[in-house]
């Protein structure tokens, strides 16, 4: 099965991005998956398949005839994976008809158990892929680039009539970066529909607004024996700094529009000290009032240890395209719709993180979430139901044919 071939294809191509690197793509390895998309796409007859130098991949399929007139759909996914868990030597294993008990791994101690993931009881009698336990599996998003070259290949070589279309792809998505040389003006759609989701019955239009901290702490050390009313010790400071943000406000205590400061990476001795953080809130001002009170502890601290002891960098990531999309629900409609005529029932769900489409809204390319049908994504237990990949190239068609 095409659809089944390509995506053990393509997960074995290892596309991590890398968030500290300075080139674009982040790391080469994403242009070797790049490069094979392109020929993909000129196999099922897309002429135009290119590949810039900066790892964007761009396609477009003329109008049927008579349907020129139409608004050109554009359909995006990102072909990187996260760095938090090895994309190194995938070995995906394809489990058919799932019998809804334990998913043992031949590499791990973890196992993937309906009584953790109740969904799983959902696919029972599914065909499911999963990782061996040593990897991520790289759903997020390869699943989302095979539909899509699936809905392709079932549009051209069954002739379904259409308006036109506009195909990307993206690198770096995963760390924030994937359209910072997306040219919405060469994609040339009126709209376009990110398909990277989760469960196939959620459609997203709605995300965080998302912004980096990046925080220093410059101490002063000296002998501990000799150390009284003078050492001022950079990694006691940063850990004051993250006591005082709110300690309900931590990922491991938020969910639904609940916002969130997470603390991802320390660094530090007593001469300096730093911390790195992601700021998230779906409110608008909420978002921003997380920012200030940043502000004010860096302040507060300042004033106690010294001027300059403390320095911060906030950069704003992305915004909740929901304040693009919410004057274009007709958008949202047409993917409801398609979703039903391919058996889902939709399920309107805010995203807790943000996609490529969250800034292209805001680049002037509304942009909502089709789901791709995986689940666990950035970690070893993750894993997809083949069947839900036919019903998301299902729904990519349908939202075609409705045009």
């Amino acid at each position: 099965m095409y659809i089944l071939e390509r995506f053990l294809e393509y997960v074995r191509y290892d596309t991590t991005s890398d968030r500290n690197s300075n080139t674009s793509p982040s790391t080469d390895k994403q242009l070797l998956l790049a490069k094979e998309i392109v020929r993909e796409m000129k196999e099922l007859g897309i002429k135009d398949a290119r590949l810039t130098d900066e790892g964007v991949v761009y396609g477009s399929i003329p109008a049927s005839s008579g349907y020129e007139d139409k608004p050109c759909i554009g359909f995006l996914a990102h072909m990187d994976t996260s760095q938090d868990v090895s994309g190194t030597n995938v070995y995906p294993r394809v489990i058919e008809n799932y019998d809804g008990g334990d998913i043992i791994y031949p590499n791990a101690s973890e196992v993937l158990s309906p009584i953790q993931f109740p969904r799983l009881k959902k696919h029972i009698g599914k065909t499911l892929i999963v990782t061996d336990g040593s990897t991520l599996l790289g759903a997020d998003n390869k699943a989302g680039v095979v539909e899509i070259l699936y809905a392709v290949k079932e549009i051209l070589t069954k002739d379904i009539p259409h308006g036109p279309i506009a195909i990307g792809f993206t690198p770096d998505e995963e760390i924030g970066r994937g359209v910072d040389n997306f040219s919405v003006e060469e994609f040339g759609a009126e709209y376009a529909y990110t398909v990277d989701g989760g469960d196939i019955e959620e459609l997203e239009y709605e995300c965080f607004n998302a912004a980096s901290l990046f925080v220093t702490v410059k101490g002063f050390n000296i002998h501990p024996g000799t150390a009284k009313n003078m050492m001022k010790n950079a990694s006691l400071i940063a850990f004051e700094f993250d006591s005082m943000i709110p300690s309900a406000e931590r990922p491991q205590f938020t969910e639904g529009y609940e916002g969130f400061w997470h603390l991802s990476e320390v660094e530090g001795n007593e001469e300096k000290a730093s911390l790195r953080y992601i700021i998230r809130d779906h409110d608008r001002t909420k978002f921003e009032n997380k920012k200030t009170l940043t502000t004010e502890i860096a302040d507060f601290l300042n004033a106690k240890y010294g001027v300059g002891t403390v320095t911060i960098e906030i950069e704003d990531s992305y915004y909740n395209m929901r304040e693009v999309i919410e004057s274009r629900m007709y958008i949202v409609e047409k993917a409801k719709e398609a979703m039903r005529k391919a058996g889902v029932d939709p399920v309107e769900k805010a995203i807790r993180g943000g996609t490529d489409g969250s800034r292209l809204s805001f680049m002037g390319l509304p942009c909502p979430n089709l789901p791709s049908g995986g689940a666990n994504y950035h970690g070893i237990l993750e894993y997809i139901p083949l069947e839900d990949m036919l019903k998301a190239t299902e729904i990519i068609i349908n939202i075609i044919k409705t045009v």
